[in-house]
């Protein structure tokens, strides 16, 4: 199981964080749809993994932020 850490932050910071998630997210969803193109499907569940993964990051950030 993972370490869990709490950290304190302004509602400006935690903006920033989704904001950089977000462009993460979008990273690996571009690299999963080329790696569909080329078939290259252990590529495609790496990348859709990853991108399903930032997405409850986001998303739990948000919560918190409200």
């Amino acid at each position: 199981m993972s370490k869990t850490i709490t950290l304190v932050l302004s509602e400006d910071e935690a903006e920033i964080i989704v904001d950089a998630l977000e462009t993460d997210f979008e990273g690996y969803n571009d690299a999963a749809k080329d790696a569909r193109a080329n078939g290259a499907r252990a590529d495609v569940a790496t990348f859709t993994e990853a991108a399903t993964r930032i997405t409850a990051v986001k998303d739990k950030v948000r919560a918190a932020i409200g």
